[in-house]
């Protein structure tokens, strides 16, 4: 277990009972997102007669949903090795604590809400 005092510690706003939750949503939401690569990766394409067109689009849907499901899980990862590092709950950008009701939202969260939309407004 990583001393939350000697690296700065978690936010005030997150009691280890907060933590212990969001690591748990952590953990279940990898678990998801890894079933659910291992079922895109086994889906096999339909090869029905002229219905090429039909399923390129299905192919196209899995590439996408994979890619996202991918970018989620390294999401996740990061999030569970901030926690491990005693790091996690803290904006990216401005170090501020990210809010409690934020996190349960969205767990594996860098960015606090200011930050985030000004990163999206550059895009």
């Amino acid at each position: 277990m990583v001393n939350h005092q000697t690296l700065g510690g978690p936010p005030a706003a997150l009691s280890p009972e907060d933590l212990a939750v969001l690591r748990a949503d952590l953990l279940e939401q990898r678990l998801f997102r890894r079933e659910q690569l291992r079922q895109l990766a086994a889906a096999r394409p339909s090869r029905v007669g002229g219905q090429r067109r039909e399923a390129a689009a299905r192919a196209e849907v899995r590439a996408k949903l994979a890619a996202s499901a991918r970018m989620v899980l390294a999401d996740v990862e990061a999030a569970l090795a901030r926690m491990a590092e005693g790091r996690y709950g803290v904006c990216h950008l401005c170090r501020r604590p990210l809010p409690l009701e934020h996190l349960r939202i969205v767990p594996q969260a860098r960015y606090c809400g200011g930050c985030r939309r000004g990163r999206d407004a550059e895009r």
